[in-house]
């Protein structure tokens, strides 16, 4: 039978976290820097430990006012310190709690400028690297941040999005641009499918492209995100697709 990880990022002050964590098999949590503080991600890790969900952390620009989806034009130096710090405090709650963070997936607009741009995703990984060198790298399937983990030596974990319109060059849509964020299950459900067992997805002009993916994200800040989840769960289901979370390679 086929398999994929169904994720989710949470911790981010919505409403649906709860329910949200008895569908998905990993969470990615909000470390502080995009949304979520010490007491958000305590309860994030303790309700993952619960139910059994793989966590990981969430980082991206400090940028709470934007939710971290505004591109920052910062010093590399600043950009890792962000990074590490958001790490370092996920780190020492998780260790608390005795719910460990398996991997990182970066948030927002560092997500996808590093996904891009191989230079940034190495130097942001080689520090994440020396901080955990056992830390998977969840990003975007054929994007620069996996070739940067890849070069490294890290373990990845290649991602599609049942939520998100894709550009031809297989980026994601941006989020100004109408129709970038799946809202009708359907669509989701199609689109989860073909990540899951075709390894393709359609882009926005209509032509397919080759991705093979480990895990499927959900966003959690989707006001959609618990019908969403729901569906592409069954309809993962239906068409003979085990959700179960992932090793990283």
């Amino acid at each position: 039978m086929i398999s994929i990880d169904l994720n989710a990022d949470l911790g981010e002050g919505m409403a649906f976290d709860k329910q949200l964590l008895r569908i998905v098999s990993s969470a990615s949590i909000a470390c502080g820097g995009h949304a979520g503080n010490e007491e958000t991600m305590e309860k994030t890790l303790r309700r993952a430990a619960e139910s059994g969900v793989m966590t990981g952390a969430h980082p991206g620009f400090a940028d709470l006012e934007n939710f971290g989806r505004r591109k920052l034009d910062l010093p590399l130096a600043t950009i890792i310190e962000q990074v590490i710090g958001q790490l370092q405090t996920i780190s020492v709650i998780a260790r608390r709690v005795g719910q460990p963070i398996s991997y990182l997936k970066l948030h927002g607009a560092l997500y996808n400028l590093a996904s891009e741009r191989f230079d940034l995703a190495r130097e942001i990984f080689a520090a994440v690297q020396n901080f955990d060198p056992k830390l998977a790298i969840m990003a975007l399937a054929g994007s620069a941040q996996l070739r940067a983990a890849k070069d490294l030596g890290l373990k990845t974990i290649s991602e599609g999005f049942a939520d998100r319109a894709y550009r031809p060059d297989g980026m994601l849509l941006e989020r100004s641009s109408p129709g970038a964020v799946y809202s009708n299950p359907a669509i989701a459900v199609n689109q989860a499918v073909m990540l899951a067992r075709d390894k393709c997805v359609i882009a926005v002009d209509r032509t397919s492209i080759a991705r093979e993916v480990q895990s499927v994200c959900l966003h959690g800040d989707n006001e959609a995100a618990l019908e969403l989840a729901r569906a592409v769960r069954d309809g993962l289901l239906v068409n003979g697709i085990m959700i179960k979370s992932f090793s990283g390679q």
